[in-house]
């Protein structure tokens, strides 16, 4: 008895080392991690992400679709055409649309409207793969975020319909379901939390949710192309083995707009460097 309360002893002290090493070693990760994020942001231009911005602003303005028409007649919330701002402003509810949209949404819904395309076409693999440049309507939506850059958030969520969603948000936020019983609070509600060499921000942290939630659109180097917040989400509810989300949905624009509320007053550097 005596000897195996012993083994007992050594194998658990050396499960603690090992602990403690794997600790240190994605210590030691992160900081390698964040200094290739810092020399990027010495050097603006050596973001990806801005080549993809500058495509969407010439697809913005390209005659395209069934009604050859460009997005130059889009209105963002500030008037038809006008892009500088906008992003800060958004999500909104637009009286046309009689729905509250973020970025993504509304371009969806002036593609249909004023260039003629289907929704069903235009959200066929809507995101990219690894390694594949971000669509169409990524990229443009990347470009108007990035007309916003330097800006704070300033969604004004004042109207009924922009307060009901942002509170549809915070309960889907929170709400555990699908066969692993996670939420994105599973992640995101807590410091220090982390996945694989990945750390979680704290995302109900409002500090941590400004710092954050204005570097989305993003370019991620481990899959070399933009993520949008669309995808960001799209993406979450896959890891978490919840139903497919679909681009503009409202569950996904209660749940950026929730987040944008967090991040209120934040500033926007878009498009973002992500690992």
């Amino acid at each position: 008895m005596q000897a195996l309360f012993s083994m007992l002893i050594v194998a658990a002290c050396a499960m603690f080392a090992t602990a403690n090493t794997v600790s240190a070693q994605d210590a030691e990760t992160e900081k390698a991690i964040e200094k290739y994020r810092a020399m990027l942001r010495e050097d603006p231009w050596s973001n990806p992400g801005l080549l993809d911005a500058d495509r969407g602003e010439a697809l913005w303005k390209t005659a395209r679709g069934p009604s050859k028409a460009s997005l130059e007649k889009c209105d963002l919330g500030k008037g038809p055409g006008i892009v500088d701002g906008a992003f800060a402003e958004l999500p909104r509810y637009f009286d046309d649309a009689k729905q509250v949209m973020d970025v993504e949404a509304r371009l969806l819904w002036c593609m249909e409207k004023l260039q003629g395309f289907t929704r069903a076409d235009v959200v066929k693999r809507i995101h990219p793969g690894g390694g594949a440049p971000v669509k169409e309507l990524g990229a443009i939506a990347t470009w108007i975020a990035n007309k916003s850059s330097g800006m704070k958030f300033a969604a004004k969520f004042d109207k009924p319909q922009e307060k009901e969603v942002v509170a549809v948000g915070d309960n889907l936020f929170h709400r555990r379901s699908g066969p692993f019983d996670f939420s994105c609070s599973t992640c995101h509600a807590a410091e220090g939390l982390r996945i694989r060499l990945q750390g979680l921000p704290f995302l109900e942290n409002k500090e941590a949710a400004k710092k954050v939630v204005g570097e989305w659109p993003a370019y991620r180097v481990s899959s070399t192309h933009v993520m949008t917040m669309q995808h960001r989400m799209y993406d979450c509810y896959w890891q978490m083995r919840m139903p497919e989300l679909e681009m503009g949905s409202d569950v996904s624009v209660a749940l950026i707009a929730y987040l944008t509320k967090n991040a209120e007053g934040g500033e926007i550097n878009a498009p973002g460097l992500k690992r």
